[in-house]
């Protein structure tokens, strides 16, 4: 029953957070100290014993790994010189600045202070990518956020360690050659994820797998790969994944079955997050809370998020393209997660054994530091980013595949609206005329890799396939539906010699625009014989069917009074509030 518990709340969390907008990850610690410490419902480190630490490192693992392949090194183009700086000389300038503010504001012990401020570098991909997948970032800043905090991850607890080794070391008459197993574990560690990443992608290129089996496989290959690099040395588990997941991120582009499993390994990797969240946090003591609010330790988190991280991302990024406003929002956002809290954990008890004094605050000023860091950065980078012009003002838009002459005119009255709106064709003709009219464009193939490095989709949330060939607009669906949503994935009904809508499985095909009715060849003729497109505001809230509908024209979308965009389908009810706008097609009079 806990472990029911705690794997439905975790999941009923992270929709409760997308439903109300909040930080998914503050409503994940909220419940899992409510049933944890707070009500005392289920104690997860005591139920599963032994298990429990090993069960979270296999976790972070796999999270780790889902992030790392997430990255595409195309990500880069522009920004190469930030991410390096911000991963080299602004790490070690946070684990230096963390480290004498653990010192001298939480009062730890220099030694301590230098392990506990190696692992703060972390910002790793369990907090950063929900919080961009919310907050809708501009591509450069959100590749500069994710890829730091992918990077990152692994080289926190090396410091840590680094450092827990430097300590050890000098408690003895120092020699340098007792740094060299450290540096030989390092670099096996990587050996191991590269090598594993290497045998994985010619594997499944030479067809060695079958593709029911190839997801498993994989995710087989992380635990695997994990464990050897724990079996060289603690710690640099996370480092080996991480190697491996940067292999096979590369490997996508030569081979293309790899990045089918992407949608497999983030539903496992969402779970994941939930759960280990919950377990962390339900683990947690009421004393361990209570030390959280401690002017010492607050002192110290308020350090670390007013002088640390800005002064880290503003001396690492100088004479980088980073723009001003760019660095500040980056120099603002360093939310913390679950390798911070896990590892932390790990340290204190390693010390603790070691006999040092004072041990016991680490785990409360990690808590703090985790917490607050994850509601302040969350609830702020979206606002934060507006303020300083790094996100679009307008209402959500859509994409619109296909110029055509009904297209054109469509997106030309949404951006008359305040709408967010691009055309991407193939053919630059076509685009040349709502080019003519400022609709911004997109020459090229939707369906191509490129175009999610060639286009910002931060702005639109919706898409529409508006292509006179109804297979053409199903394979478009069918690709976006996972970046967009079921429910934002539209497409237009085909008539004439075409292949018909209706024979198009409904599984592939978006939500059908409009009506039976309006076709691509019906809805381009009506344009091309003079009907135009016309807003009416309704005056009173109704609830009618389409056909009951007294507006003397087709309606195609209604503008809310909060300002989303809703497309009127095959659904022949339509609710509407007094202050929408109707946007229809109809003809001049």
């Amino acid at each position: 029953m806990s472990i029911v518990i705690v794997i439905a709340l975790g999941i009923f969390s992270q929709w409760l957070a997308w439903r109300i907008q909040w930080p998914s990850i503050v409503i994940m610690t909220i419940a899992g100290l409510l049933i944890g410490p707070v009500m005392g419902l289920v104690n997860p480190q005591a139920g599963l014993g032994e298990l429990y630490s090993p069960i979270i490192s296999l976790a972070v693992a796999l999270i780790l790994f889902e992030g790392s392949t997430s990255l595409d090194i195309r990500e880069l183009k522009g920004i190469s010189k930030s991410v390096f700086r911000i991963v080299s000389l602004g790490a070690l300038l946070a684990w230096i600045g963390g480290s004498l503010a653990a010192h001298f504001i939480a009062g730890l012990s220099l030694e301590i202070s230098f392990i506990i401020g190696g692992l703060f570098v972390v910002t790793g991909p369990t907090v950063i990518i929900p919080m961009l997948r919310q907050a809708k970032l501009p591509p450069r800043v959100s590749s500069v956020l994710k890829w730091e905090g992918i990077i990152v991850d692994p080289i926190g607890p090396l410091l840590a360690l680094f450092a827990y080794e430097i300590i050890k070391i000098t408690s003895d008459p120092f020699q340098f050659t007792d740094f060299i197993p450290f540096f030989i574990d390092s670099i096996l560690a990587i050996s191991v994820g590269y090598t594993i990443g290497i045998v994985l992608s010619f594997l499944v290129s030479k067809g060695l797998f079958p593709e029911y089996l190839k997801s498993p496989i994989i995710f087989c290959f992380v635990l695997i790969c994990f464990t050897f690099g724990e079996a060289i040395m603690h710690e640099t588990g996370m480092l080996a994944v991480t190697v491996m997941g940067l292999t096979l991120a590369r490997s996508k582009k030569y081979v293309h079955s790899i990045g089918s499993i992407g949608h497999f390994m983030e539903n496992i990797s969402v779970m994941l997050t939930s759960t280990v969240f919950i377990l962390l946090t339900a683990s947690l003591t009421r004393e361990t809370i209570m030390d959280v609010f401690t002017w010492p330790i607050l002192l110290f988190v308020f350090c670390m998020l007013f002088l640390v991280r800005p002064l880290s991302i503003w001396i690492s990024t100088i004479g980088t393209e980073l723009t001003l406003h760019e660095k500040t929002l980056v120099g603002w956002v360093a939310p913390r997660g679950i390798v911070a809290l896990t590892v932390s954990g790990y340290f204190a008890e390693l010390l603790s054994n070691d006999g040092y004094p004072y041990v016991s605050i680490l785990t409360p000023l990690t808590l703090a530091l985790v917490f607050i860091t994850v509601c302040a950065h969350g609830f702020t980078i979206a606002p934060l980013a507006r303020k300083l012009g790094l996100t679009t003002t307008d209402s959500p838009g859509a994409i619109m595949v296909g110029a055509s002459s009904f297209s054109i005119s469509f997106a030309k009255s949404l951006k008359d609206m305040g709408i967010s709106v691009i055309i991407t064709d193939t053919s630059d003709d076509k685009l040349f005329r709502a080019r003519k009219l400022g609709i911004p464009t997109y020459h090229g193939e939707i369906l191509s890799e490129h175009s999610e490095f060639e286009i910002d989709m931060s702005p639109y949330d919706s898409i529409l396939a508006l292509k006179g060939d109804a297979a053409y607009n199903a394979l478009v669906c069918q690709t976006y539906v996972p970046e967009f949503g079921y429910n934002h994935i539209f497409s237009l009904p085909v008539g004439g010699h075409q292949t018909d809508h209706k024979e198009i499985p409904v599984a592939i095909k978006g939500n059908l625009l409009f009506g039976e009715e309006e076709t691509f060849t019906e809805l381009n003729k009506k344009v091309n014989i003079g009907y135009t497109l016309q807003t009416i505001t309704m005056e009173e809230k109704q609830t009618v069917l389409k056909k009951d509908l007294q507006l003397d024209g087709i309606p195609l979308c209604i503008k809310r009074k909060n300002g989303n965009l809703t497309f009127v389908t095959l659904k022949d009810k339509m609710v509407l509030e007094a202050g929408d706008q109707v946007l229809l097609l109809r003809l001049e009079k």
